[in-house]
């Protein structure tokens, strides 16, 4: 099999971004928009290609082979060195389709939601980058070309965020997810040079290799009573910690939300955010084996921890858009406690299967809840839930594609969420059960805050707007359509047959008995929304009174924002700031200060040697000749 033509997936977006980044004062907008969504249609194409090729052809004595294309770019000792190019394995196939699919929807929604601003072809080559560098991502063969791609991927997630660079709120909103995950990503690149000095290689399939040097010496070295390559591991989960919002590095999704809402629904719901889970389980075999899985163990009480949290907050926002913000988080989480309580082999790696199926599926129904939630304030110009009511007899089509995501996101029977978070349950009530109870918890939480969402948007109360909502354009109907469709079907997609940690594939089957828990406790969820949200009255705000100061706390997040700013005000830059400031003046500035008084003072001594009087230059000629005679005649005389 021939996949070489992958390198052009990424590839065409690089080139929209270039076109349209130079062109942007040039090009219309009406070709602007058509030309990014030709241009993603195309790798969309591509992707869908080459899933159909691979999975139907790629399986080599029933194992799926991974397929390489690289060239060495940098050489640092003979083994060890940065290659370019390009691996096809299952999950980065799986990858391409997802981040294909979600981005082409965007361009085609973009087109009607950013229609009449001012900067719509700049915006389409912003999208243009963050592709390039998201797909260029997930076709990584080694940990620095994937790190290469990771920052920039940063980078064009601070340009789509901050798009509105006149809006202060953006611009905070930007640079805070910048400086935020970059303190993630120290982390990251200490994890990628341990791993490079240790095991001489950064290439994936010999980090992998069960039977290969990186896993099977990874004892060699150890510090504070554990492997050098576990401290690793646990500095690169850092980064991915960062990049997927999870604690303690969330505070910079929430406010992400600035950005356009397609970019929320690209970034914030089905790729960027995914890249920490995508990163574990692309060195899941290192993960899994080292130190007996330690490094995993952090991963699963991370995500279960995250997920809980998350969704706790997410009760009690009103901004339509964070509170689908913290529920990406709380899924997220999700994902990660399932690779987390996976094991390698079989049907014993059913939490790995588990949480790429729930990656795939997750960013079906959350882009279009995003997308859905753009429809609706592209119709009445309002985040705010508390301004919404109704909505379901002027948008009929948002509403039906915004409830399908939402019953899939809670898990309702049928539909792609219920298959892909039942097989997280089983895989966590298999390995850890206090995991499992959290989580089935969260499932519960999720169903209630969605159906909050839901009701309080489309019934409710009869609210009276300025301006009659009117539905969508057509540009932004279809991808929604499309991904209600993806909503329901990509749950029967056998992920099992075609995703596994060892890449060999297995059957596996819902577990009814533990299906039957997490439909209840959803169903239980939903219900109360029902009878909270779907009329209005003042249930809610008696419960919300009821509940006090604990209330208080998660409508403001549990106060990290406010930590951090006394962290780094006070404490960072409060006990620092006054002994570098007196540096700088008196070590710093007084340096430079003394150089420049020392060579005006000097210049000013010598200053009468440029008279401009020929008879001082003459005697200076003269003098310094009879200077060098006289040097010359004492050396030759000795």
């Amino acid at each position: 099999m021939d996949f070489s033509y992958t390198i052009w997936i990424p590839l065409i977006p690089l080139a929209l971004f270039l076109i349209l980044g130079l062109g942007s004062k040039k090009i219309p907008a009406s070709i602007s928009g058509w030309m990014g969504s030709l241009g993603l249609g195309v790798s969309f194409v591509l992707s869908y290609y080459t899933a159909y090729q691979y999975f139907l052809h790629g399986k080599v004595n029933g194992v799926y082979e991974a397929i390489v294309y690289k060239t060495t770019w940098l050489n640092f000792t003979e083994t060890l060195h940065i290659d370019m190019g390009v691996l096809i394995d299952p999950i980065s196939v799986m990858m391409l389709v997802v981040v294909s699919t979600i981005s082409f929807m965007v361009h085609l929604y973009s087109r009607g939601y950013m229609k009449g601003d001012d900067g719509y072809t700049r915006f389409f080559a912003y999208l243009g980058l963050f592709s390039f560098s998201m797909l260029g991502l997930v076709m990584a063969t080694n940990l620095f070309q994937i790190y290469i791609f990771w920052e920039l991927v940063g980078a064009s997630s601070y340009l789509l965020i901050g798009y509105y660079y006149t809006k202060p709120s953006a611009v905070s909103a930007a640079k805070k997810a910048f400086i935020v995950t970059r303190f993630a990503d120290f982390g990251f690149l200490m994890g990628i040079l341990i791993i490079g000095y240790y095991t001489g290689t950064w290439d994936f399939l010999e980090l992998n290799n069960p039977e290969g040097p990186a896993i099977m010496n990874w004892a060699a070295t150890s510090f504070m009573g554990m492997s050098v390559i576990t401290w690793a591991l646990i500095l690169i989960f850092m980064g991915g910690a960062g990049k997927s919002a999870m604690l303690p590095f969330h505070i910079w999704l929430p406010d992400a939300m600035e950005g356009p809402t397609p970019v929320s629904a690209l970034i914030h719901a089905a790729t960027m955010v995914v890249a920490g889970v995508y990163l574990v389980a692309r060195l899941f075999p290192m993960f899994y084996f080292v130190d007996d899985g330690f490094a995993l163990q952090v991963v699963a009480y991370v995500g279960a921890i995250s997920s809980l949290f998350a969704a706790v907050i997410a009760l009690t926002q009103f901004d339509i858009k964070r509170v689908l913000a913290f529920s990406t988080m709380s899924q997220i989480g999700y994902m990660m406690l399932a690779l987390g309580v996976s094991k390698y082999e079989g049907h014993d790696g059913l939490g790995y299967m588990a949480s790429m199926f729930h990656l795939f599926t997750h960013a079906m129904f959350k882009a279009l809840l995003f997308l859905g939630a753009g429809s609706v304030i592209h119709a009445i110009h309002s985040n705010d839930m508390r301004d919404m009511g109704g909505l379901r007899k002027y948008m009929p089509i948002t509403h039906i594609t915004f409830l399908i995501a939402a019953l899939s996101i809670s898990g309702f029977p049928l539909f792609a969420g219920f298959f892909s978070k039942d097989e997280i349950l089983a895989a966590a009530f298999e390995n850890n059960m206090i995991i499992y109870i959290s989580s089935v918890f969260v499932a519960g939480l999720t169903a209630f805050y969605m159906f909050r969402l839901y009701f309080s948007i489309f019934w409710g109360k009869d609210t009276k707007y300025e301006h009659t909502p009117h539905e969508s354009p057509m540009s932004m109907k279809v991808p929604m359509i499309f991904l209600a469709f993806m909503s329901i079907a990509g749950g029967y997609i056998h992920f099992s047959e075609y995703i596994s940690a060892d890449r060999i594939p297995f059957e596996a089957h819902l577990n009814y008995s533990l299906a039957a828990i997490a439909t209840t406790v959803g169903l239980i969820g939903i219900a109360l929304a029902y009878v909270f949200y779907k009329k209005e009255n003042d249930l809610a705000d008696r419960f919300s009174n009821a509940f006090g100061v604990f209330y208080k706390w998660t409508y403001d997040k549990f106060y990290f924002d406010e930590v951090y700013l006394f962290v780094t005000k006070k404490i960072v830059f409060g006990m620092t700031a006054a002994p570098i400031a007196w540096f700088d003046k008196n070590v710093v500035d007084a340096s430079m200060i003394g150089i420049g008084n020392v060579t005006e003072r000097f210049s000013y001594k010598i200053k009468g040697m440029q008279s401009g009087k020929f008879q001082d230059y003459a005697m200076s000629f003269i003098g310094g000749g009879v200077v060098i005679a006289i040097v010359i005649f004492y050396i030759w005389i000795n």
